[in-house]
C-alpha cells in the first residue's frame, strides 16, 4: 500500500466556492500533500481555501479539466510523489475513500485505480447512468478491456501514469485518453473500487443529493466529444473486430475483498494491451 507522506491529492476546482473547503479539508484530515488547481474561477474558490496548507496552482483564464490534470501531475511528479489521488471540488467523492484506494493500488501496483460509483446507484439519475455506460463501452474498446465506471474522476494514478507525456484530448476527454495511453503504452490494468454515488442537481434543477451544485460534465457533448475521439483510435489502429472481441473477453476488474458485488468478480488475469 502506498504510504500517505509519498502520495498527493490532487483537486481540480472550477467556481467551487461552495464546497471546496469542506472538500480539502476532508483531504488533508487523511493525507499531508493537497493540490489544488483552480482552472480560472471568477468566484471565491481560492478564497475559501487561503489559508490551508495546499500546494495552489492557478490557471488565468479557464483551460478545462485536461489542463487542470496535466498541471497537477506535472507538480507533484516534481515534488517526487510516487502516486496521486484525484477528486472533484464539488464534493461528489468522499475523501473516508482514499485509504481503500490505496490499499487496492498495494494490491494492484502500476494499475489504475478508480472508485466505481457501484453502491447505491439509485442516486445516480437515469441519463447519467445511461451516458456512463455508453461511456464505458467506447473506452474499454480503447483500452482492449472493459471497465467499471471509466467516466469516474476519483482515482489513483501511478507516478508512470502521471509521468506521460503526448496524451492528447482536453476537458473530460483527457481523463478516457489517459487510460486508453496507460493501457496501450504501459500495459497498465484498470481496478475498480466500489464507491458510493453522489450526485448535485440533475437536467430539470431537481436536486437527488441536496448541496451539490450541477456537474459540468454534459453528457451529450461530452460523450460525443470522447466517443468521437476513441473511435478514432480504435479504427486507425485497425482489425476493428478483433479488437472488439478482445475487450469482450477481458471483464470489469473490481477490488472487492468483501464479496459486495460477487457477480462482478475481479478478473483472475491480465494480458497487456500493448
Amino acid at each position: 500500500m502506498p504510504e500517505l507522506h509519498r502520495v498527493a491529492v490532487l483537486i481540480p476546482a472550477l467556481n467551487e466556492a461552495l464546497r471546496i473547503r469542506g472538500v480539502v479539508e476532508a483531504a488533508l484530515a487523511l493525507c499531508p500533500n493537497v493540490i489544488v488547481v483552480d482552472d480560472g474561477s471568477d468566484d471565491d474558490t481560492v478564497a475559501c481555501i487561503a489559508d490551508l496548507p495546499v500546494t495552489l496552482l492557478r490557471h488565468a483564464r479557464r483551460l478545462g479539466k485536461g489542463a487542470a490534470l496535466r498541471s497537477s501531475f506535472a507538480e507533484a511528479l516534481r515534488q517526487g510523489f510516487e502516486g496521486v489521488l484525484s477528486m472533484d471540488g464539488d464534493g461528489q467523492h468522499d475523501a473516508a475513500d482514499i485509504p481503500r484506494l490505496l490499499a487496492a493500488a498495494g494490491r494492484h501496483p502500476g494499475d489504475i485505480i478508480i472508485g466505481a460509483r457501484l453502491r447505491k446507484r439509485a442516486c445516480q439519475p437515469g441519463y447519467r447512468r445511461l451516458a456512463n455506460e455508453f461511456g464505458d463501452w467506447g473506452i474499454a474498446w480503447g483500452c482492449g478491456y472493459r471497465i467499471a465506471d471509466s467516466q469516474s474522476g476519483q482515482r489513483y494514478y501511478p507516478a508512470a501514469v502521471c509521468a506521460l507525456d503526448a496524451v492528447p484530448g482536453e476537458d473530460f476527454v483527457f481523463e478516457a485518453q489517459i487510460l486508453i495511453s496507460a493501457a496501450r503504452r504501459l500495459g497498465s490494468g484498470v481496478v475498480s473500487v466500489p464507491v458510493e454515488s453522489r450526485y448535485g442537481p440533475g437536467p430539470h434543477g431537481a436536486a437527488s443529493c441536496p448541496g451539490f451544485r450541477r456537474s459540468h460534465f454534459r453528457p451529450l457533448r461530452d460523450l460525443y466529444r470522447i466517443t468521437s475521439h476513441v473511435v478514432a483510435q480504435v479504427w486507425t489502429r485497425g482489425n476493428v473486430i478483433a479488437e472488439y472481441r478482445h475487450t469482450r473477453a477481458h471483464p470489469p476488474r473490481i477490488d472487492d475483498p468483501e464479496g459486495e458485488f460477487a457477480t462482478m468478480r475481479l478478473a483472475p488475469a491480465r494480458s497487456s494491451t500493448q
